[in-house]
């Protein structure tokens, strides 16, 4: 039977409760330009280019660096 091509790499690690925590903690401390700058940089990590499916780390990077965003809004 056959099967799908594994498309999991090795850095498709996926970050604890603490490391999202120490993240927005981090990120709470930055000016609004650089939670800009940071977020445009993760929203370009998850871009669909070419079939590439984002990493979950990327994803959940892409979700912390949104939520002080929209604190700010």
């Amino acid at each position: 039977m056959a099967r799908r091509p594994d498309r999991r790499s090795d850095n498709d690690d996926i970050l604890s409760k603490n490391d999202l925590k120490q993240m927005g903690e981090g990120l709470s401390r930055l000016s609004v330009d650089a939670v800009l700058q940071a977020y445009h940089s993760a929203y370009a990590r998850c871009r669909m280019v070419n079939d590439r499916v984002p990493t979950a780390r990327s994803i959940q990077e892409l979700v912390q660096v949104w939520k002080p965003l929209w604190k700010w809004r």
